[in-house]
């Protein structure tokens, strides 16, 4: 138990004096009437009768207690017997009461951790096989009708193989995306610290991303000019690929003629937080707090026209996280959506100037 059992008479010393007093009560009738009526032996007599009772009341009830208690904690498995064994048990049953209670609440809220956990897992297992079956039986289609005879063609058998190339391609992608975030999870992905000019990185990524972005004329752009370099301690690699998962999500579900903007402000004194501004078609409420998820999709119709293995975002929290740093997001439905994360600034020195004289 939580805690143990703290001894108490209380039941004892009650029932002991009510038995005192009716036996008292009726010892001095019978003795009136016999006239043999003497207070100093009905005195020891009281006194006798309310140690005895108390003994074998307190005895008897600490062993009724002290069995049912034991089985109460052997069925529901609170702790474990070795426990119980030597200690106290109370005649008050409001400790058992208390403890009972506190079991019961924190059972349930175990078993409803456990249903919203068994229903992430089925949602789960449909999302892998979902994302797994679809490229797999595009490349099965392909080979299949190659193999019935369309090889002989040399213009549908490179067209095919290219297509089932594609779709392999895509389950490299996915494999490689859920290796990731394993190892990012286990802790088996190291990271490697170095200070860049995390503006140079978003630029770099918005110049590896504008074609893309100009097929639906989407402007990629800064809140503002920078002109000086803003360093940052994190590892480059994963920061750039956290940057273009969010730059690449605002392309895909951004709207035609629309923006994505990056800000970079400071934060606290050795934080800074980049911002990932969009105005596309905005996240509603209810798919907020999922959004991190493996293959969790807003759109329940399980389309994936625009493409990638549905883990972008799962990534992105797990590189931030392994940097213990923060993601935020932000969304007004058919309004817009703004990712943000923090990192560790580089710390600046002040510059001393060797040639100034001291006083």
């Amino acid at each position: 138990m939580a805690e143990n059992f703290k001894k108490s008479y209380r039941f004892a010393y009650l029932s002991s004096l009510y038995i005192t007093i009716l036996l008292t009560l009726g010892m001095s009738v019978f003795l009136y009437f016999q006239s043999i009526l003497n207070p100093l032996f009905m005195v020891g007599f009281a006194i006798a009768c309310y140690g005895i009772c108390f003994l074998i009341v307190q005895y008897r009830v600490e062993k009724f207690i002290y069995r049912r208690v034991r089985r109460i904690y052997d069925d529901i498995e609170m702790l474990d017997v070795e426990k119980i064994g030597d200690s106290p048990v109370t005649t008050d049953m409001r400790t058992l009461i208390k403890e009972v209670e506190k079991f019961a609440q924190k059972r349930k809220t175990e078993i409803e951790t456990l249903k919203i956990r068994e229903t992430y897992r089925k949602e789960f297992m449909g999302n892998v096989s979902h994302e797994l079956k679809t490229p797999l039986f595009t490349v099965q289609g392909y080979i299949l009708t190659l193999l019935d005879g369309a090889k002989d063609d040399p213009k549908i058998l490179d067209k095919y193989l290219n297509r089932a190339n594609k779709g392999v391609e895509r389950l490299i992608y996915i494999v490689k995306d859920l290796d990731m975030i394993t190892k990012l999870e286990t802790g088996d992905l190291n990271l490697n610290y170095s200070n860049f000019d995390i503006v140079e990185l978003v630029q770099s990524v918005f110049d590896l991303y504008e074609m893309k972005a100009a097929k639906k004329n989407i402007a990629l752009t800064f809140d503002m000019n920078y002109t000086e370099p803003i360093m940052v301690h994190a590892d480059k690699e994963r920061i750039q690929q956290v940057l273009s998962n969010l730059i690449v999500n605002s392309i895909k579900y951004g709207k035609e003629d629309g923006t994505t903007e990056v800000s970079i402000e400071d934060l606290i004194r050795n934080k800074t937080i980049v911002r990932v501004t969009d105005n596309g078609e905005g996240i509603a409420q209810a798919h907020i707090s999922r959004l991190f998820e493996r293959f969790y999709r807003v759109d329940k119709s399980g389309s994936r026209k625009e493409g990638g293995s549905g883990l972008g975002l799962a990534i992105v929290k797990h590189i931030i996280e392994a940097h213990h740093e923060r993601i935020y997001v932000e969304s007004d439905y058919r309004v817009g959506s703004e990712f943000s994360f923090t990192l560790e600034k580089v710390k600046k020195f002040p510059v001393v100037d060797v040639g100034a004289k001291t006083t």
